[in-house]
């Protein structure tokens, strides 16, 4: 299965009010499955062939994901809409 990697220029030093509002998007996207020492997952903890998850780093809000595009692609563009309309960015 295809790999993605995506940033978002959210930067990691946002004010704390702004990260719960991440973490409340997180858990309201299809297939969350929870965090896993601390990384945010979808889909599978990993270990299955399809998932999602997210770090921050210093360049932004890095998304990782192994599943197929169109899949991808509609889960990552409802992640940034669902990110405008609840925290602004």
């Amino acid at each position: 299965m295809p790999t993605f990697n995506r940033n978002l220029n959210i930067h990691y030093s946002l004010p704390k009010e702004y990260w719960d509002k991440i973490s409340s998007i997180y858990q309201s996207m299809p297939s969350w499955v929870g965090y896993i020492d601390g990384i945010p997952h979808w889909f599978s903890d990993g270990t299955e062939d399809k998932v999602v998850n997210a770090s921050v780093e210093p360049s932004g809000l890095q998304f990782y994901a192994v599943m197929n595009e169109e899949e991808w692609v509609e889960w990552f563009e409802l992640f940034k809409k669902t990110s405008h309309r609840r925290a602004w960015f």
